[in-house]
């Protein structure tokens, strides 16, 4: 394969998606050539169910995904039969930059000019691959995308392991990482996690009111607390990316470089949430613990006049505490809400650019 080239893998099920898909590698080539010149763009084409009825697109995510390391593709496409619902409405479209896979619904696509609607849905499933959040219209964002496909193409320039990939990645490989974890917009993971905020909701309200609590804050240090928290963050991020199973391993050398790149992108979006959701919990303490922790009853436990570094202390504490009831909230999760809060977007019939 040579630099600066960038494969991606079409994938399509037979009949009607198989028939467009003949034509559309063409057409996705000249358009991505187009738009993004900075690179050779190569598209094979594969004709594959991937998954059987009935499945849903996270396991025809976790298809395309194994086809594209077990092939050595850079991004693959994939174009299903299957209907795809999520949360009750139609899916037409989605792309989890990530996994470097996209999935576009034929069917949803309707009868009329399917082919040039198709092309549309694809070309801005692919930008959306390579971290385009803004609009495609603007040059920042054109050559921001240049930028990301030519450091996907020069993955394949070295032929070393995964370990010493790891190193290129944080040195040469730097925007493409950052790009990935930008598409992924982190600060939704919280929101996405109803178990999870509503547990760490509940434990910080338990934790901000306890008598026990405010002299434990007053007691320890401050290196001491900032410990506590960088526990909690930990604690939350482990369980959300083992219990789901984001932890990703390579089935083959191959598909080692890209595997790493996945895992670090994966885990920097997961700290990044779960950061959102310790800071947007420490406003809310910070909000309420006056209403909640009146300073004569605080001054009474702790023993010496009220201060607002002892606030402060108290409102971190029962943060770090919160977060870590998070973490218990987030082992009541389904993988799949884990997944979609992560790394997954989604569009409806509405969304796509014909």
């Amino acid at each position: 394969m040579s630099a600066g080239e960038v494969v991606i893998g079409l994938v399509s099920a037979p009949g009607t998606a198989a028939d467009v898909a003949s034509n559309l590698a063409d057409d996705l080539r000249a358009e991505l050539g187009v738009q993004l010149p900075t690179v050779q763009w190569c598209v094979p084409t594969v004709v594959d169910v991937l998954v059987h009825p009935p499945a849903d697109d996270a396991a025809l995510v976790a298809a395309a995904r194994e086809r594209l390391l077990k092939e050595d593709w850079d991004l693959v496409v994939c174009l299903t039969d299957l209907p795809l619902r999520a949360h009750r409405r139609p899916v037409v479209a989605h792309a989890s930059p990530l996994h470097g896979v996209a999935v576009v619904c034929v069917p949803a696509l309707g009868a009329v000019g399917l082919r040039q609607r198709i092309r549309g849905a694809v070309v801005g499933l692919v930008r959306t691959l390579l971290g385009d959040t803004a609009d495609p219209a603007l040059p920042g964002p054109a050559a921001g995308l240049g930028r990301r496909a030519r450091e996907l193409g020069s993955q394949h320039e070295e032929n070393d392991g995964s370990v010493m990939f790891t190193a290129k990645v944080l040195s040469g490989h730097v925007r493409l990482l950052i790009g990935m974890i930008r598409a992924n917009q982190p600060w939704r993971l919280a929101i996405g996690l109803s178990k999870a905020l509503t547990a760490a909701l509940a434990t910080g309200v338990f934790v901000l009111v306890t008598p026990d609590i405010w002299q434990l804050g007053d007691a320890l240090s401050w290196p001491r607390l900032l410990a506590i928290g960088v526990g909690s963050v930990a604690a939350i991020t482990t369980a959300l990316i083992v219990g789901a199973g984001l932890w990703e391993r390579a089935p083959n050398p191959v598909g080692g470089k890209q595997v790493t790149l996945f895992n670090l992108a994966t885990t920097g979006t997961v700290v990044l949430g779960v950061l959102f959701l310790y800071a947007a919990l420490l406003l809310l303490a910070l909000l309420t613990s006056l209403t909640l922790v009146p300073e004569p009853l605080l001054e009474e436990n702790i023993g010496h006049a009220v201060h607002v570094g002892d606030y402060v202390k108290l409102v971190w504490l029962a943060s770090a505490l919160a977060t870590i009831g998070g973490a218990l909230g987030a082992g009541l999760e389904t993988d799949e809400a884990v997944r979609s809060a992560a790394y997954t977007h989604r569009h409806g019939s509405g969304d796509v650019v014909t």
